[in-house]
């Protein structure tokens, strides 16, 4: 559900913490009701593996979602997943992360898939976002873009025989056919 006023940064942050979650995007209001099972329990299992391989060699900071993503004052998104390398820490602040952070995931829902795929792919990109995968539950794949690279298309799209690599984290490998498999 998107409002038909604009609003800003600072108005978002008189909406209480409980409640729907939303999104500011482009100045509009996004609300997004509560993610399916199967949603919530690949962004789980994948935020478990990167967390625990990044809290262990002290590589930075992954968070789970919600947690607002300050892009600017008209554009506030919640990215399921988010990792900071500590080269980023100075973006972390009390409200959420100012800035466009190393990595950003959203595993697509049939309400907000367009969403993902559009305007919050291009918002990522412009502000700086390293990496941004895109997980689809439905198709059993993840898109990865390097977003400073090419916007417009994924690097890659990964299936259920691939494992998920990524040059910001070395070392760390994520085998999908498990991934999928609940």
């Amino acid at each position: 559900m998107n409002t038909a006023i604009k609003i800003t940064y600072a108005e978002y942050r008189t909406l209480p913490e409980t409640g729907p979650r939303y999104q500011l995007i482009e100045g509009d209001l996004v609300m997004s009701p509560a993610p399916s099972f199967r949603h919530q329990d690949l962004v789980g299992t994948l935020f478990a593996a990167l967390h625990g391989f990044v809290t262990a060699r002290g590589l930075g900071k992954a968070i789970v979602s919600p947690v607002d993503v300050i892009l600017n004052d008209e554009n506030v998104p919640q990215p399921d997943i988010v990792f900071l390398p500590t080269s980023q820490k100075n973006l972390i602040a009390p409200e959420g992360i100012r800035g466009g952070p190393a990595l950003c995931v959203e595993v697509l829902s049939p309400r907000t898939a367009e969403l993902d795929l559009g305007v919050k792919r291009l918002l990522y990109a412009k502000h700086g976002v390293e990496e941004y995968w895109v997980v689809s539950p439905e198709a059993r794949t993840v898109a990865v873009y390097r977003l400073q690279e090419d916007a417009r298309a994924p690097l890659r799209i990964l299936g259920l025989r691939d494992t998920l690599t990524t040059t910001l984290l070395p070392g760390w490998a994520l085998p999908l056919e498990p991934l999928f498999a609940g």
